[in-house]
C-alpha cells in the first residue's frame, strides 16, 4: 500500500514540477496515468511534499532556487503592495518547492472583504474573481491577476485569498511537521535573505 502511495507521490511530483499542476490534480492524475483504480488511496501532502522536494534535488538543483528566488522577490512585491490587508504567503512558494511554473498564492486578512478587491480596481489591476476552498475548508473570495516576473521573464499567476481579519490566528498554526504553513513580509525577506548567495 505505501508502495503505491509513494508511487503515485513520485508520479505527481514530476507533474508538478514539469507542469506547474496543484498536488491535488497531479495526484489524481498520476492515479489514472499509472492504470490504478481511481478510490486508490492517496498520498498525504507530507509524502508529496517529500516527493517534490527530491524531484528537484534530482532535476533542477540547478535551477530551482534562482526560479524560488524570482518568485519570492515577486511575491514579496504584491505583500507590499497590499501590506494594509495583512498578507501572508502560503503555497509552494512560501514551503520553497516552487518552480517557474508555480503559482504565487497570498493570504489576505482585511476587516472588510471588498477592501481588497477596490484597491486592485483603484490601481487598475486586471483581476478575475471567483471563490475557492480556504485554509479551514470553507469558501473563500480570491482574486487572481497575472503579474510579470522581470527576473524570470513571464507572467506569473498570483492568487490572492480573502479571509476575513479575524481567521489570521488559524491560519498561523503550524504543520504536522511544527512548521508555519505561511509567512509575513518579514518572513519571506527572511527566508530571500537566507538564500541569497
Amino acid at each position: 500500500m505505501d508502495s503505491v502511495k509513494s508511487e503515485i507521490a513520485a508520479t505527481a511530483a514530476r507533474m508538478v514540477i514539469e507542469e506547474g499542476l496543484e498536488w491535488g490534480p497531479a495526484k489524481r492524475r498520476a492515479v489514472k496515468q499509472l492504470g490504478l483504480n481511481s478510490r486508490s488511496p492517496l498520498p498525504d501532502n507530507d509524502l508529496m511534499e517529500e516527493a517534490v522536494r527530491e524531484y528537484i534535488e534530482l532535476f533542477c538543483a540547478d535551477t530551482q532556487p534562482g526560479e524560488l528566488a524570482a518568485l519570492r522577490r515577486l511575491a514579496l512585491t504584491w505583500m507590499e503592495r497590499l501590506a494594509p490587508f495583512r498578507p501572508y504567503l502560503g503555497g509552494a512558494v512560501w514551503r520553497g518547492t516552487a518552480t517557474r511554473l508555480s503559482d504565487i498564492y497570498i493570504q489576505l486578512f482585511c476587516d472588510d472583504p471588498k477592501s481588497a478587491e477596490i484597491a486592485l480596481i483603484d490601481h487598475g489591476v486586471d483581476y478575475e474573481a471567483r471563490t475557492i476552498t480556504g485554509f479551514n475548508g470553507e469558501t473563500v473570495d480570491a482574486l487572481s491577476l497575472s503579474s510579470v516576473s522581470p527576473e524570470l521573464g513571464e507572467a506569473i499567476g498570483v492568487h490572492l485569498m480573502i479571509h476575513d481579519h479575524d481567521d489570521v490566528r488559524g491560519a498561523l498554526k503550524p504543520d504536522t511537521r511544527g512548521r508555519p504553513p505561511r509567512g509575513d513580509a518579514a518572513a519571506v525577506r527572511a527566508l530571500l535573505q537566507d538564500s541569497a548567495p
